[in-house]
């Protein structure tokens, strides 16, 4: 089979959304490749065999700025983000569908690193990309590109893994070091020299649950530490069930690099972005045998589970003895992080 005519510019045109020859060029010359069968027939849908199960779905956007940066992409965010809220379901991800919207004037180059990064970030986590669609916007309107995922994956537990099943004496645990993803995105973005540099978290999350799973530990949640970090987690999870969540501040992992940086710029670390790490909630019986799963990539106690007052709150007690109440941010530390 001949190889299809690339598109004839270096740049994305307006013309590239809107359904014509300079459209389909580069579905087939920058596109096709994230389908695990470049040469299937493409359609409206995806027809799909699943296994036999009860499954979980879920979508996200992405509009991190810079597209690229140390450890990651827009691509690989888009891919393992969306696995990985799939894992937190305690759900094995399967297929995803891509939304792409991109802007006029994108360099084309930039546009195949990403969709290589997806490629690679798909089977990294073990998902097949199986549908997609792509629009393009007028320059100035994108800010290079947008992407939505959406993913369905089976899931591997019968309880449901959430919320609501958070039960005072039960253990918080993080399955490593904090913050790296935010510290990643603002060296990027404001070109800061960070020696040595400091990479992305932006990994999948599944082996690890699944790990979990295979060892017997009973998870009661699990929630990705993303936008807003550990603390916008803990202060989602302590709400619904009128919980306090006693956070020892001693024993959050926090990577040097991260530490000397929030340090230097007065940022929290508990409310920088991860995209690697998730917090776990479970019985105190299973707790060592998390950590025994856990501890080889980094993972650690860092507080425990009590009854609290009507609305919930998260108390952090510092390594001076003293104790103060974790209060969520008005806005974001650092936005467009993913």
């Amino acid at each position: 089979m001949a190889e299809p005519a690339p598109p004839v510019t270096a740049r994305i045109q307006l013309a590239h959304g809107g359904g014509g020859t300079l459209m389909q060029q580069l579905i087939d010359a920058e596109l096709r490749r994230l389908y695990a069968d470049p040469d299937q027939v493409l359609h409206d849908a995806a027809r799909l065999s699943l296994p036999h199960g009860r499954l979980a779905f879920t979508t996200d956007s992405y509009v991190v700025q810079p597209l690229e940066f140390e450890g990651g992409d827009i691509g690989s965010l888009a891919v393992t983000g969306t696995a990985n809220d799939l894992a937190m379901a305690g759900a094995r991800p399967l297929v995803l569908s891509l939304g792409l919207i991109l802007e006029e004037g994108l360099e084309l180059a930039v546009l195949r690193r990403i969709v290589s990064s997806m490629v690679e970030a798909a089977r990294h986590c073990g998902v097949t990309i199986v549908t997609g669609d792509t629009k393009v916007v007028e320059r100035g309107k994108g800010d290079g590109a947008f992407l939505n995922t959406s993913g369905i994956g089976l899931l591997q537990v019968d309880d449901p893994i959430d919320p609501l099943a958070i039960a005072p004496g039960d253990q918080l645990l993080v399955s490593g070091d904090l913050g790296r993803h935010g510290v990643a995105i603002l060296a990027a973005r404001h070109g800061l020299d960070l020696q040595p540099p400091l990479a992305s978290d932006c990994m999948p999350l599944w082996p690890a649950v699944e790990a979990l799973l295979a060892a017997g530990v009973r998870l009661h949640c699990l929630r990705d530490l993303t936008r807003g970090g550990l603390a916008s987690a803990l202060q989602e999870l302590a709400a619904p069930n009128a919980l306090e969540l006693q956070i020892k501040e001693a024993c959050l992992p926090v990577a040097e690099p991260v530490r000397r940086t929030c340090e230097l710029l007065g940022f929290d670390p508990l409310h920088l972005a991860n995209e690697g790490r998730f917090l776990a909630v479970v019985p105190e019986a299973d707790r060592q045998r998390a950590l025994e799963v856990l501890g080889p990539a980094g993972g650690a106690w860092i507080g425990l589970v009590a009854a609290g007052p009507p609305r919930g709150r998260v108390l952090l007690r510092t390594p001076y003895g003293s104790e103060r109440v974790l209060v969520p941010l008005s806005g974001e530390l650092l936005p467009r992080i993913c």
